[in-house]
């Protein structure tokens, strides 16, 4: 089990406020993480239940979409902690409106902190990284990187490029001890997915579909991201790894 033990490491995470982002950040600190929460809103919840397991937690509140501020974030993070070996770029939005009537604002919304958002902290992180040599970065990928999806073509666009970035990043740092992976989640039972969830007949049509019978929660993903920001996935370069209950496999 030493594999899968972050006693010593620290972890900036995104958008931890709720659902998924704050899943994961409490499963970093289970596994012996301290962690730094970077969210939006107030991620004081997730600190709160970080703190309660005896680890150090730690909470930064920002927009993520203002792009002039992701260096001072991560500063901030360094400076609290002393060093940063985990980033889980989880901030993410989502608009849903049929291509036909897809604002500009929609797109560039989306596109601005889906996809900017995480090239460019985890371009900061990857410095911090390749000077230490070692890292783990975690980007939170969608079923969506992979398929279609309806009504939502810009979150698809951007969830297809932060998979793209996932392979970039890897590939070109892989040989200085940094592992790039991406998570991602199937139909997850988060705020992202209530508008679907409330309509009964999709609700009921995606969890026929879904081998696991069930939608995901954030426990669901706690599991993943140990996986991947320990060291147990030292030599796993480039991989999005599916959580979604064998959607993908059906």
């Amino acid at each position: 089990m030493k594999l899968f033990d972050l006693t010593g490491k620290t972890a900036l995470v995104t958008g931890s406020a709720g659902g998924l982002g704050q899943g994961i950040a409490v499963g970093l600190a289970e596994a012996g993480a301290d962690v730094v929460c970077a969210s939006l809103s107030t991620s004081q919840e997730t600190a709160d239940k970080i703190a309660a397991l005896g680890r150090k937690s730690s909470v930064i509140e920002v927009d993520l979409s203002d792009h002039s501020k992701l260096q001072e974030t991560f500063d901030e993070a360094l400076k609290l902690t002393g060093h940063i070996d985990i980033l889980v770029n989880n901030a993410g939005i989502i608009r849903r409106t049929p291509a036909k009537d897809h604002s500009d604002k929609d797109w560039f919304d989306v596109i601005d902190i889906n996809l900017n958002t995480v090239f460019l902290l985890s371009q900061i992180a990857g410095r911090h990284m390749i000077e230490r040599g070692s890292g783990k970065i975690i980007n939170i990928c969608s079923m969506l990187s992979f398929q279609g999806g309806i009504n939502v073509p810009g979150y698809t666009a951007s969830k297809h490029g932060v998979a793209g970035l996932t392979k970039a990043f890897a590939n070109e740092w892989a040989a200085s001890g940094i592992q790039v992976n991406g998570i991602a989640p199937g139909y997850m039972a988060t705020d992202n997915t209530a508008p679907i969830r409330a309509d009964e007949n999709r609700s009921n049509s995606i969890v026929d579909r879904i081998p696991a019978a069930r939608w995901g929660t954030p426990e669901d993903v706690k599991g993943p991201a140990v996986f991947l920001a320990s060291s147990a996935a030292d030599y796993l370069n480039g991989h999005v790894l599916c959580v979604d209950g064998g959607w993908m496999a059906r």
